[in-house]
């Protein structure tokens, strides 16, 4: 059939945050998903490949980039705060439902890693939706702790509370790397995140390699997995077995936790699910899903 991608956008506290439509072809109104990506990535980084496999099962699709981060506008750059991507996600549903050609009573919600904590936390907040998706989740930030050495976990603490201090005074934010080498000072240090990064990463991508450190203490006070028994609609938690970056065991509970959840286990690792052979399984997996809650109901 082959997706129509159309560049929008829509404004939020002064800011234009940059949109990519996949529209299916045929006649509307359709049924809509917003997708919401991981730790400080962008549009570009690897959502196409679901996007448009969404469009082809007559699913419109809607990527954006979170204020502050590739395309989008906001002052504040590489600055991830997780009240302020929550606020994003809000608003690109809002605009979703207001897309001419869009059914506003049939819209799912997608998100991984990072974006899948949003998910959940977004979903039992919002309970218009028709389903929602969490691929690999950030669901518990204290299940964080202790993996991270505690000499390299005393340094990335104090460059966290060196950007907080820097925040309240409005000083220069303190940056650190979003993925890095083992044993480094970055917020990612598993075996497989930098080189999932760069992985899942176009050549010509706007995305940084770098973010305001308060996030590290952020991330670990984060629990939007414990919130999954106020998710009311169908809800989809994928997981990979073999995940270094968002442990799988607190994501699967959140899917045991929601009212209406269902888990599926990939032998994998966490970037593998972007990546061939195992991107063709997942997305499977998720129109099936998605084809049972926004085009057979």
């Amino acid at each position: 059939m082959g997706a129509v991608r159309e560049e929008l956008e829509f404004t939020l506290g002064g800011d234009e945050c940059a949109v990519w439509l996949y529209r299916p072809r045929g006649e509307g109104p359709v049924p809509i998903v917003v997708m919401a990506h991981g730790f400080t990535a962008t549009r570009e980084e690897s959502l196409s490949r679901f996007a448009e496999r969404f469009a082809d099962a007559g699913i419109a699709t809607l990527t954006f980039d979170y204020r502050g981060f590739g395309d989008s506008g906001g002052a504040e750059r590489q600055v991830l705060s997780i009240r302020r991507q929550l606020e994003d996600l809000s608003a690109a549903l809002a605009f979703a439902r207001s897309i001419d050609g869009i059914d506003p009573a049939r819209v799912g919600l997608w998100g991984t890693s990072f974006g899948g904590g949003l998910t959940l936390e977004t979903a039992a907040a919002d309970h218009s939706l028709s389903c929602a998706i969490a691929q690999v989740p950030f669901a518990d930030g204290p299940s964080m702790l202790g993996a991270v050495p505690p000499a390299n976990a005393a340094r990335l603490t104090a460059k966290a509370l060196a950007d907080i201090k820097a925040r309240q005074s409005g000083g220069e934010r303190v940056m650190i790397p979003a993925a890095g080498p083992p044993g480094t000072l970055a917020a990612m240090t598993s075996a497989d995140a930098l080189p999932g990064f760069e992985a899942i990463k176009p050549e010509g991508s706007r995305h940084q390699n770098l973010v305001a450190a308060s996030i590290a203490v952020e991330a670990l006070a984060w629990r939007p997995g414990a919130k999954a028994t106020k998710i009311e609609c169908p809800l989809l938690v994928q997981v990979a077995s073999k995940d270094l970056d968002t442990p799988p065991g607190p994501a699967a509970k959140a899917a045991a936790r929601a009212p209406r959840g269902e888990l599926r286990r990939y032998d994998c690792g966490h970037f593998d699910v972007y990546l061939d052979p195992w991107f063709d399984r997942v997305v499977a997996d998720q129109v099936t899903f998605l084809r049972s809650h926004l085009l057979e109901n």
